[in-house]
């Protein structure tokens, strides 16, 4: 029978569910990436310090290796909400560069090449295809933030004693919690650096500059008006607050946990409302 007196007839199949849709995006994504070559170079890069962190933890509860070393060096070898602090702020460095490699070429390419339009023709919301897009961040970010903070915990735990677990078990709260937070904000930061610049150069060093410029910023206006709370516009510097708030370390001097979580929910919620602006499957021009 000829192609053309076959009529169209509505598709039979099975459909997926509404939650598996999301995963179709990332799963191309996270492929696409891991096949960059500077991006598995910093995963190497960034799987040093969590090595290093391992042996302190390793050498923390074998002390009898360091007899020698004096007591002070002994004194040092302890595992609190200070190490895991440490720890966070070293690894939270390399997910910002993550971010600036992998963030661009989310949004940027769909935008350029006018991909929104058969986007959002399928079953796919803009909300919907915003979360797809913080998945792809999240799946790139977590094995440097979050799974490497857990397994010191888990390794620890091991060496100590479960005991020491019960007794410590919001460290291994707060380090997850912790880094989903940064991941969230950073993963944001990118999207809308990527969905602002439509060039992938352009818009990685916008997420460099972003916090870069931000924390220099925070530290000026202290300088200049001699206060302490221009450090909350910092993001580095406020999410580091919260960390210490979460795992029970010594603060560091200037605003409050409370009041670095509200500018950092504050800067989230510009970063969707920059996203909810840009992504627009079509644009009326008067």
């Amino acid at each position: 029978m000829a192609v053309y007196r076959l009529g169209y007839q509505r598709y039979q199949g099975a459909l997926t569910s509404q939650r598996t849709r999301l995963f179709v995006l990332p799963r191309f994504a996270w492929q696409r990436l891991m096949q960059q070559r500077l991006v598995v170079i910093i995963f190497a890069i960034a799987s040093f310090w969590p090595v290093a962190c391992a042996v302190f933890v390793y050498l923390s509860n074998h002390s009898e290796l360091l007899q020698g070393a004096g007591p002070n060096v002994l004194r040092l070898l302890k595992i609190d909400g200070g190490f895991f602090v440490v720890f966070m702020n070293a690894q939270s460095v390399f997910a910002i560069i993550l971010s600036a490699f992998a963030g661009p070429s989310l949004i940027a390419p769909d935008l350029a090449n006018g991909a929104l339009p058969l986007y959002f023709s399928r079953p796919l919301s803009r909300p919907e295809y915003i979360v797809s897009r913080l998945l792809v961040l999240a799946g790139v970010l977590s094995p440097v933030t979050w799974i490497p903070g857990l397994l010191l915990v888990f390794v620890q735990s091991g060496m100590a004693g479960w005991p020491w677990f019960g007794e410590n078990r919001r460290l291994g709260a707060g380090v997850y919690l912790g880094f989903l937070l940064w991941i969230l904000l950073v993963s944001l930061v990118a999207l809308a650096s990527s969905a602002y610049v439509k060039w992938r150069v352009v818009a990685g060093a916008l997420v460099l500059g972003i916090f870069f410029v931000l924390a220099g910023a925070a530290e000026i206006t202290n300088a200049v008006l001699r206060v302490e709370w221009a450090r909350a516009a910092n993001p580095a510097r406020a999410m580091n607050q919260i960390w210490c708030s979460l795992l029970g370390a010594d603060p560091i001097p200037g605003p409050g946990a409370g009041t670095c979580f509200i500018v950092l929910a504050a800067m989230a919620a510009i970063l969707l409302a920059v996203l909810q602006r840009k992504l627009r499957p079509v644009e009326v021009v008067s």
